[in-house]
């Protein structure tokens, strides 16, 4: 059940629909008569346009996301294995075409195969199934071999989960296939602004990785003002930053995580 509520929630908050939404709104209101909604409707999709396709909003709100947790300096010496999340991939690009196509967040996958090459004696492992409400799609864990494989990782190094949904299961999934040791060391690649929760849920799961971030959306430099990216970035600036605080505050609330934003420091057990 969460799972459905939290993807059905997720795409009505999302600016694009949630403009939509005010204008379906406000058409209704016209054709009741009722002018003061009408008028209501129609400012409120403005300034949701004029906030997140005009302004730094986005980008702001991905700051704190992003800067939360920093690669480990100096690297660590040895590594047990490399968990790399899904959502990089085209899914349904890649279901269709049998390819490997990337979206905005698919450096996580080059990424890994650079840390492959760092760490040969190291398990990459790819946790990620398709988790789309409606759209039917390739799982990450599916089409990441082909990739991976073509950059280089040998096939015997890999290490596939491709059932879980979301990054909750993800956690909880990685953890019972891997069973690892305390002494071990696992690198954990995702996105910058997705890594707070990713390491908050691995943590809550009993398995303490290390945060290696990729596919940053910022800057880090960007001030309060109008845009200092294009506009179709910045509008998806702002619906990522949207999605992913609704995450943290949903699996905070539900107890799926110990902190609202979890930072580097380890949890007090």
């Amino acid at each position: 059940m969460f799972f459905y509520l939290s993807k059905i929630f997720s795409l009505v908050i999302q600016p694009i629909n949630l403009i939509g939404i005010l204008v379906a709104a406000a058409l209704v209101a016209l054709l009741l008569g009722r002018r003061r909604f009408t008028t209501f409707s129609l400012a409120g999709g403005l300034l949701v346009v004029a906030l997140s396709t005009w302004t730094s909003l986005g980008a702001l709100m991905l700051h704190p996301l992003e800067d939360r947790f920093a690669r480990p300096n100096p690297p660590p010496e040895q590594v047990a294995g490399i968990i790399v999340l899904g959502g990089g991939f085209e899914g349904a690009v890649n279901l269709a075409r049998g390819g490997y196509e990337l979206n905005a967040s698919g450096d996580r996958f080059v990424e890994a195969a650079v840390l492959a090459r760092r760490y040969p004696a190291a398990r990459v492992v790819v946790t990620g199934g398709s988790g789309a409400l409606a759209l039917e799609g390739e799982a990450d864990g599916d089409t990441a071999p082909r990739l991976l494989i073509g950059l280089g990782v040998e096939a015997e190094r890999l290490v596939l989960e491709n059932k879980s949904r979301n990054t909750y299961e993800n956690a909880l999934f990685t953890k019972e296939m891997l069973n690892p040791k305390p002494a071990e060391t696992w690198l954990l690649v995702t996105s910058a602004f997705h890594m707070p929760r990713s390491m908050g849920l691995f943590r809550k799961a009993g398995f303490d990785v290390v945060a290696w971030p990729t596919d940053y959306r910022t800057a880090g430099n960007e001030t309060v003002g109008l845009t200092q990216d294009n506009f179709t970035d910045s509008l998806q600036n702002t619906t990522i930053a949207i999605r992913e605080w609704t995450g943290l505050i949903a699996y905070r609330v539900t107890g799926r995580t110990d902190a609202l934003l979890p930072g580097p420091e380890l949890p007090v057990r």
